[in-house]
């Protein structure tokens, strides 16, 4: 079994459950005359019937112990409001968000030269996650103890950005054992495996290691896979930033027919979630409670 100090940046997104969980937020999907156009620009959709989703720190700092997380918080997204909309055309769905950010962090990673050798550059990008339920007990804490299984899209600033796509995997959750899962011991819960499949095809991008030698100052620690295909390239997705906003649109089929991704129905409910990352990742990001997402205006 595979033990991680930390969650990764795609892991889960986590927050103490509530005492008493109020019914989810609703966000309804509107029948779209046109398909607007996936391009950062949200001019096309219009002033009216956004739904004005509020996010926090998924783990406050009294909470970190609990979860066997280091002390230092870096979340820098802190508690905003996030402006979300959703509808569909041409047998897609189309999701606009909108969230205040003071700059728009590009840089991931890299690597960059330190006296005699290359070290990991600490810079991370933005990133904004949707997640869909698959199916399980739900739970916006993804260290509750309830098993379950979730859909995620998740975009970045300078990665999948670049490519028009967000990448698109399954999360697992349990307190049965996973083979090659990350564990964590929770406090009252016990030992919770978290596992992230990528979906079938190509990945977006791949890791690349540094020469020996010296060469620029700051070499890329990713390659972009332009000829990305397969169920791990169907959310397309673009970002742009302006005025202190991040504008953010994605689309994907209502069914794929792809056996690792949400399909959605006209008439049905989908439960979702939203996670915003300010140049950060693992842990340090801001959350949703579940969302409601509502296909009653497809009928």
């Amino acid at each position: 079994m595979a033990k991680l100090p930390h969650f990764s940046a795609l892991a889960a997104v986590l927050a103490a459950a509530p005492a008493v969980a109020a019914p989810p937020q609703a966000v309804p999907v509107a029948v779209l005359a046109k398909a607007p156009a996936v391009d950062g620009n949200l001019d096309d959709w219009g002033r009216d019937g956004w739904v004005k989703v509020p996010v926090k720190p998924a783990v406050a700092a009294n909470e970190r112990a609990k979860y066997g997380l280091d002390g230092e918080d870096r979340n820098h997204t802190g508690a905003i409001t996030v402006e979300l909309k959703a509808g569909v055309a041409g047998g897609r769905l189309f999701v606009a968000a909108r969230w205040p950010d003071d700059a728009a962090d590009t840089a991931y990673r890299g690597w960059e030269w330190s006296g005699s050798r290359y070290v990991e550059g600490k810079a991370r990008d933005d990133m904004f996650a949707l997640r869909w339920h698959l199916d399980g007990d739900f739970d916006r804490s993804m260290l509750s103890g309830n098993g379950y299984r979730v859909d995620v899209w998740l975009w970045s600033a300078g990665r999948s950005n670049a490519l028009g796509l967000a990448e698109d995997m399954v999360h697992e959750i349990s307190t049965r054992s996973i083979d090659n899962a990350a564990e964590y011991a929770v406090q009252g819960v016990g030992t919770v495996y978290i596992k992230k499949h990528r979906d079938a095809g190509d990945p977006l991008y791949k890791a690349v290691r540094p020469p020996k030698t010296q060469g620029a100052e700051r070499i890329e620690s990713v390659e972009l896979n332009a000829k990305a295909a397969g169920s791990s390239a169907d959310v397309q997705a673009k970002g742009g930033w302006k005025g202190g906003f991040w504008q953010l649109e994605l689309a994907r089929k209502l069914d794929t027919g792809n056996a690792d991704d949400r399909a959605f129905a006209a008439g049905g409910k989908v439960t979702g979630q939203i996670a915003v990352f300010n140049r950060a990742g693992d842990e340090h990001k801001s959350v949703s409670e579940p969302l409601l997402f509502d296909f009653s205006a497809l009928r």
